[in-house]
């Protein structure tokens, strides 16, 4: 599979347009935007895709191209993925085709679910989402203990569906639909934390859209409280989620400011994880450093991450995302591009999915390759490109 640079000079030339008419529109300099075909600059922020799709007149999932294929070699299945798409399909036309089963069994299915999504066994979860996804929409439609399933389809399509289909580099279509699940179940069931939990997932579709206004629009608008645990980690996750979304608009007060709030609210947790969020101090630099790479800021984000001990992080899902965090600051430090290697490789160690799925990963991959094409990192690079299935 070709980087995503070379569907972005397609893209242009079948355009007609040229280098400097894009760049211009897209507020970066030409030569910047070669390297970027070139793939000697990865396509990792999304502000910056947003840009490119208006200076294009195309939609971002266009400038980033189709999802990634999985690979037996990662323990992902395509025809996992075909089923999951078969099951959320079914469900959006009111025919699940599941069984009734009762709630208790359902939430211990999805409990199982959820701790192996965030402990990267993505095999694990696609063998059992789909038939999860129709048995709980297939007992709400049964008529017993109708709110409380809702309240756990919200969930299950958040925390489960969605986010597994990012992690292994998914349809994206297919998390959109997961997430517009999670909203209509949580606001039939009028409950303040599946809304709010429904719009973290919304909001995070959105900014992958480049609706940032609008996704700030989504995750400002619910309001789960701090009164209890549940609205105090939620408040937490929404504000980390608004920042990003300042980030990407470059609103950098907005930005802090958000910040600030998710690490007062930090403070106030007990070491208890709810709703399989992560939510905590730790969780809260990691998106702070998230936050400065969306506005390119690299030194601020290799700090960040210089601060983190991975070993904080609440989950294995987390970890890889602090890796791939350090990676993408790193790789524009010159003097740390090495660290950016070891980082990817750890992260490649830890959910080899989940890197090899990325779109991010795999064009930090070609960028670091490009610019160390003769010395050992660069052969080290190229055998995981080559498990990524990337043609170089």
């Amino acid at each position: 599979m070709e980087h995503p640079g070379a569907n972005l000079r397609r893209i242009r030339r079948a355009r007609g347009r040229s280098l400097d008419v894009v760049a211009g529109l897209a507020g970066i300099s030409p030569s910047y935007l070669s390297r970027l075909e070139r793939g000697q600059r990865a396509l990792d922020r999304r502000s910056l895709v947003a840009a490119l799709a208006r200076a294009l007149d195309v939609a971002p999932a266009d400038i980033v191209g189709p999802s990634v294929p999985v690979t037996v070699e990662t323990g992902i299945a395509g025809d996992q993925v075909d089923a999951v798409r078969a099951a959320l399909l079914a469900v959006s036309v009111g025919f699940p085709g599941g069984d009734v089963v009762p709630l208790d069994t359902l939430r211990n299915r999805t409990s199982a679910l959820l701790d192996a999504q965030r402990a990267c066994d993505y095999r694990t979860v696609g063998d059992e989402l789909p038939q999860l996804v129709r048995d709980v929409h297939s007992s709400i439609g049964a008529g017993r203990d109708v709110r409380e399933l809702l309240r756990l389809a919200a969930l299950l399509h958040v925390q489960g569906t969605a986010a597994w289909l990012g992690d292994i580099g998914g349809p994206g279509d297919l998390a959109w639909q997961a997430a517009i699940l999670a909203r209509d179940a949580a606001h039939r069931a009028e409950d303040p934390v599946s809304v709010a939990t429904a719009a973290f997932g919304v909001g995070l579709g959105l900014v992958g859209e480049g609706e940032f206004e609008l996704a700030s629009r989504v995750i400002t608008n619910a309001a789960p409280g701090t009164a209890d645990t549940a609205g105090l980690h939620l408040s937490g996750m929404l504000a980390l989620a608004r920042s990003l979304t300042a980030a990407a608009s470059g609103d950098v007060a907005t930005e802090a400011a958000a910040l600030d709030q998710a690490a007062d609210l930090a403070r106030h947790v007990d070491g208890h994880d709810f709703g399989w969020f992560g939510f905590g101090p730790a969780n809260v630099d990691l998106w702070r450093a998230s936050a400065a790479l969306e506005r390119g800021d690299h030194a601020t984000a290799a700090a960040l991450t210089d601060r983190i001990a991975p070993a904080s992080l609440p989950n294995p899902t987390r970890r890889v995302a602090y890796h791939l965090a350090r990676a993408r600051a790193c790789a524009r430090i010159r003097q740390r591009r090495s660290d950016a290697v070891d980082s990817l490789r750890t992260a490649e160690g830890i959910a080899p999915a989940r890197v090899h799925g990325s779109r991010v990963a795999r064009g930090l991959v070609i960028e670091l390759i490009e610019r160390g094409r003769a010395d050992a990192v660069g052969t080290e690079l190229r055998g995981l490109a080559s498990r990524a299935g990337l043609d170089l």
